[in-house]
């Protein structure tokens, strides 16, 4: 420590010695070689010379020049040494007049001050440059090493700078230049830019922050491996999908590492951009959805909003869309109080004080737990995205996933009622259209429970359908995570298998459209896109992750599991809204004592304890409920006869 403090102060005097040499130099020309029609005696000049030297000097190191460490210097250091020296002058013409010593003109004495600041803020500007090119394998960057050594005693690759990643920047725009400021401007960074890679003909073929700016054929792996470029980043966050697609395959199948600056995935409010891994939804190059609409957020503006289930992965994201929205309080009430507070903890580093926030742990089964929230925060707007999804595990238990999923809907439903809540709107599932599983069952009952409610309740209702979210928990996604950083298998349960895919903030972001816009009973199904096969996605993620040798393993279709998922978006039977991602279904609503018979039915199932009763109960309530083998059969033969016409049409066409 004591050894640092002692060169952190030994070069603080060097420069001190540097600047008296370019004092002296700027003093001897305009005193002594200069003279014109005021010519000074070799006293008058010894006099300038000393005046000049005691305003200067001591005011620099007043002002803290000194202690500046200028290799990260930025405009506010040389504005400093500009303020300093502008006070030393006029230190210096006032002294000057009142001091009996020989008068030079005021044009002189200016260009003294003037020429010896132009020398202090080159000689500190060559340094700098010095410091930040000096690592470049060229006969500029041999010379800049020489220059630096010459300047602070510093050699080119010292330990830091030999350990750092250097790095290739995509994209010479704002947000990939001021990430190469911020790295050169840092000494702990772990990171140095060597160069950009850009497609614009203004930048290419120049020098940004004494970077080269290569074209996309100039970027050649050779051009990359003399410049000792290790990894590169993207930084261009507007980039089109598939030519990120594009460049991600080139440079990864080059063995370099691939980051990216920008947002995470999931951007909450008041976060900043940062150097991070590829996110899985960038990895699949899906173009995302940009939803944004005023009447949305003016909509939830001022409002109390309780979200059930507020710590799971759409909960959570809904809390993320809504708090930007300025609401008076959210609510969040969830059973698992992990997840509670982990959004809690984002929400509370992104907003502070300025969002009024609270957390309530609590079953949506238990009344009377749930009636207490109710009474306290008296909701405008209640957000259900409680249930329990996993379609295997609740295969096995049928009857818990009736408590939560339809018992609990039914108790907000009442309670709603109870308290005048302003609108209900319930987070259902793709898998509620045709259901083959329990889940799904429970899901397309709550949005009978809803719609009915509707009909006979003072409340507003509606319910959003949608399908698979991109990363959510217990998605496929992570297991296929997980299972290629173990070296594999990845499992997939049938490589026919399709689904519909949409990320976690445009789920959200469509679930709160729809229910601004929701009139009363709605059922709202959002647009999922273009099916994926479950077996593409496998080997997308597996070839970008980079690891070779990991197999994909058949383990066959899991109870209550479909083949095809349902095509949600048929719009000749929908009815369309002012945005053309959501549609609405044409439904009937069951009467308030229809709803209730099925649930007693429900009741006196659950209650027998008796899980393959409760089953078939629930097939009767829920009239749509199909047993997973039939769907498939009648799948697969429809898929057989497509791929035979197929054949047939190629056949006569050859």
């Amino acid at each position: 420590m004591k050894d640092k403090r002692y060169k952190l102060h030994n070069n603080r005097w060097t420069l001190v010695l540097y600047d008296l040499v370019v004092y002296g130099l700027s003093a001897t020309l305009l005193l002594g070689i200069y003279g014109g029609n005021d010519r000074l005696s070799i006293y008058g000049i010894l006099q300038q010379t000393a005046l000049a030297l005691v305003c200067i000097f001591p005011i620099r190191l007043i002002r803290n020049i000194y202690k500046q460490i200028w290799r990260y210097g930025g405009i506010q250091c040389y504005i400093r040494l500009l303020y300093a020296d502008a006070i030393a002058f006029i230190v210096y013409f006032v002294l000057e007049l009142l001091l009996p010593v020989e008068k030079i003109t005021f044009a002189r004495m200016l260009s003294l001050s003037s020429i010896n600041l132009l020398g202090a803020l080159a000689m500190r500007m060559m340094y700098r440059y010095a410091y930040k090119c000096s690592n470049l394998e060229t006969k500029r960057g041999r010379f800049l090493a020489s220059l630096l050594y010459i300047f602070g005693r510093m050699r080119k690759g010292n330990d830091k700078e030999v350990q750092k990643i250097k790095i290739a920047i995509i994209g010479a725009g704002r947000v990939g230049v001021s990430f190469a400021e911020d790295l050169l401007s840092s000494d702990e960074s772990a990171y140095i830019p060597r160069g950009f890679i850009d497609i614009s003909e203004d930048k290419i073929g120049r020098e940004i922050q004494g970077l080269p700016v290569w074209s996309e054929d100039e970027a050649t792996f050779r051009k990359l491996d003399e410049y000792e470029v290790q990894e590169i980043v993207f930084a261009i966050p507007s980039m089109d999908t598939e030519k990120k697609k594009s460049l991600y395959e080139h440079y990864k199948n080059a063995g370099y590492k691939l980051k990216v600056y920008d947002y995470p995935t999931v951007y909450v409010a008041g976060g900043k951009r940062h150097l991070r891994e590829f996110d899985v939804e960038e990895l699949l190059f899906r173009k995302p959805l940009v939803i944004s609409d005023e009447h949305t957020n003016e909509y939830y503006k001022d409002k109390v909003i309780l979200i059930t289930g507020g710590g799971g992965s759409i909960g959570s994201e809904l809390c993320r869309q809504l708090a930007k929205m300025q609401p008076k309080q959210i609510v969040i009430l969830d059973i698992y109080e992990n997840g509670a507070y982990d959004i809690q903890q984002e929400l509370k580093i992104a907003y502070g004080n300025t969002l009024n926030l609270q957390i309530e742990i609590c079953s949506i089964t238990h009344v009377k737990a749930l009636e207490r929230v109710f009474f306290k925060y008296h909701p405008q707007i209640v957000i259900n995205a409680a249930a329990h999804k996993h379609v295997p595990l609740m295969e096995h238990n049928c009857i818990e996933a009736i408590y939560n999923n339809i018992f609990g809907t039914q108790n907000l439903v009442e309670l709603c009622e109870k308290y005048k809540v302003e609108r209900f709107m319930m987070v259902s599932t793709d898998k509620a259209v045709n259901p083959t599983n329990v889940m799904g069952a429970t899901k397309r009952m709550c949005e009978m429970i809803v719609q009915s409610a509707s009909t006979h309740g003072k409340v507003k209702y509606s319910a959003t359908r949608f399908g698979n979210v991109l990363g959510s928990a217990g998605s496929v996604i992570p297991l296929f995570k997980r299972q290629i950083a173990n070296g594999g298998p990845v499992t997939v349960t049938d490589k026919r298998i399709i689904r519909y895919f949409m990320t976690i903030p445009e789920a959200s972001q469509l679930v709160l459209q729809s229910g601004a816009m929701a009139k009363n009973g709605e059922l709202f199904v959002l647009d999922m896109g273009q099916p994926i096969k479950i077996m593409d996605l496998a080997e997308n993620m597996i070839r970008l992750s980079g690891v070779q040798g990991i197999k994909i393993v058949e383990t066959g279709l899991r109870p209550g599991e479909k083949l095809y998922e349902e095509l949600l978006v048929k719009t000749e039977e929908l009815d369309k809204t002012s945005n053309s991602m959501i549609f609405i279904e044409r439904d009937l609503a069951l009467s308030s004592e229809e709803i209730n018979t099925r649930l007693d039915m429900l009741r006196e199932a659950c209650e027998t304890g008796d899980e393959s009763h409760a089953r078939e109960v629930l097939r009767k309530v829920v009239p749509t409920f199909r047993r997973p083998e039939d769907v498939n059969q009648v799948a697969e033969f429809a898929a057989k006869q497509e791929k035979d016409e197929t054949e047939c049409k190629n056949a006569v066409a050859m």
